[in-house]
């Protein structure tokens, strides 16, 4: 049987040998691959605009840990996969995270009161500052004065997008989806929503490819395409100051086919491909596409497809007859059809082209947003305002375009560059090190065992090279 004391733990013995354990290893972190966080952020500044926007009405005098180190604690915390504000009480004595966040002593042992030496970072307590500030707190705020500029924010996603192309794109392409974010409690912004049929909030994003441009918390009383104009405006102006002729289509399902999104579209030269809900007056349009690929299903056994383009205007809600491409698929279980409406032309995008290849490719975008909400924790918004969790919203974005960094950046040409977060944090950031902190040097001792040490190399080449900074030798 497993035996245990105070100070030793048995386990299963192997032949001869006992097999016993303690925890007294020395100064050992299980998060040395976030050092290549640090160098994607040395990069490209993220973490560092992000705390930027934030305005500390602090004294000076009084504090111990700048605005910067709270945000890069928060957003490192996140890309190492501790999700909840109650895990910095145990890492703030991890001598590697206050290596992230650039602490001058990452032992801990400058902190000016004896209860904290031996812990570098911050606790919850102090973090939460950054969440539970009042709008309108300033340097008369008695507790919490740190304030955010919301606009700064949505700025710096932008930023990080336009530099990651040294040349101008011929094409970009603007996806956007709203989802669900479930709620358990009794948040501000609170309501039930009858197609995800639970208490949610209904966040808006946008993304360009892999990069997030817009993550917009939403109460779910809306319409999903609520917003979306203003955004859209917002992005596509700041995009074409930078590339005045590049082209721009947006994509979404149905629920962004909405008239106020095409009309401003049409009057601002950008393309868009839009779901659109099907309906008995598409349906005989598609008629006898349905009709032909059924016989093609009976004739073959396989699924078939047929496609149909036609101009079409709903009774009172369109302003114009518009392009609209029906797929007529029948399947084993019956036909499918499925519609898209768009201003793409005919000359240039026969129906298959713009349903198959650009309307079908907006399920990538969708994988994104798993991985944010699954990976990076996009949906623990357990605060009870709206501004404290479209913070948090806002850092697991932050800590997503990071990661996307280091995979961008980092790990282009190696068998991850196309990993999920969640895969490159267990293979690359969640590495054993002992560390030893003298005078002058931290000293990082990676496990000699670690099997990606190949990976991990040629990923710090990578990095080196961008990075502003030239390490001592």
């Amino acid at each position: 049987m497993t035996e245990c004391n105070g100070r030793t733990l048995g386990f299963p013995g192997i032949k001869s040998r006992e097999v016993v354990a303690r925890f007294d290893g020395g100064t050992i972190t299980s998060d040395a691959g976030g050092l290549l966080l640090r160098q994607a952020e040395g990069a490209t500044g993220i973490v560092r605009r992000f705390a930027e926007c934030f305005t500390d009405h602090r004294d000076p005098e009084l504090i111990e840990h700048t605005v910067e180190a709270l945000v890069g604690q928060r957003v490192y915390g996140l890309a190492l996969g501790y999700e909840d504000l109650n895990d910095h009480d145990e890492l703030r004595g991890d001598p590697l995270l206050a290596v992230l966040v650039g602490k001058g002593d990452p032992s801990g042992q400058d902190r000016v009161r004896a209860r904290d030496r031996g812990k570098a970072l911050a606790g919850k307590s102090t973090l939460n500052r950054l969440e539970l500030t009042p709008v309108r707190a300033n340097e008369r705020s008695r507790y919490k004065k740190i304030t955010v500029n919301r606009r700064a924010v949505e700025e710096v996603f932008l930023a990080v997008f336009l530099e990651a192309h040294p040349t101008p794109p011929e094409r970009i392409v603007l996806d956007l989806d709203a989802t669900d974010d479930p709620l358990y409690g009794h948040q501000s912004g609170r309501f039930f929503h009858g197609y995800y049929m639970n208490y949610c909030y209904l966040p808006l994003y946008i993304f360009a490819g892999e990069h997030l441009l817009c993550a917009r918390l939403r109460p779910s009383d809306r319409d999903g395409s609520t917003g979306s104009v203003g955004e859209l405006d917002r992005i596509v102006a700041a995009i074409r100051r930078r590339w005045p002729e590049v082209l721009i289509v947006i994509r979404g399902d149905s629920g962004f086919c909405r008239e106020p999104i095409m009309v401003w579209a049409e009057t601002n030269g950008v393309d868009y491909v839009l779901g659109l809900a099907k309906n008995e007056r598409l349906k005989r349009e598609l008629a006898g596409a349905l009709a032909e690929a059924k016989a093609e299903h009976e004739r073959t056994g396989q699924a078939a497809r047929v496609f149909a383009d036609f101009a079409y205007q709903t009774l009172d809600s369109w302003s114009r007859p518009r392009r609209v491409i029906g797929k007529a698929e029948y399947l084993d279980k019956g036909e499918n059809p499925r519609f898209v409406v768009t201003s793409l032309s005919d000359d240039e995008f026969d129906a298959r082209t713009v349903y198959e290849d650009e309307y079908c490719a907006r399920g990538e975008m969708e994988n994104r947003i798993k991985e944010q909400q699954l990976h990076l924790f996009a949906d623990r918004t357990s605060a009870a305002t709206m501004r404290a969790n479209q913070l948090r919203l806002w850092f697991s974005s932050v800590a997503y375009a990071l990661m996307l960094a280091l995979r961008r950046l980092g790990l282009a040409g190696t068998e991850l560059a196309h990993a999920t977060c969640q895969t490159i944090r267990l293979k690359l950031l969640k590495l054993g090190a002992h560390i030893r902190v003298t005078c002058r040097k931290v000293w990082i001792a990676l496990a000699e065992s670690y099997p990606y040490r190949r990976l991990f190399h040629q990923v710090h080449e990578n990095l080196r090279r961008l990075a502003p900074w030239r390490l001592r030798r």
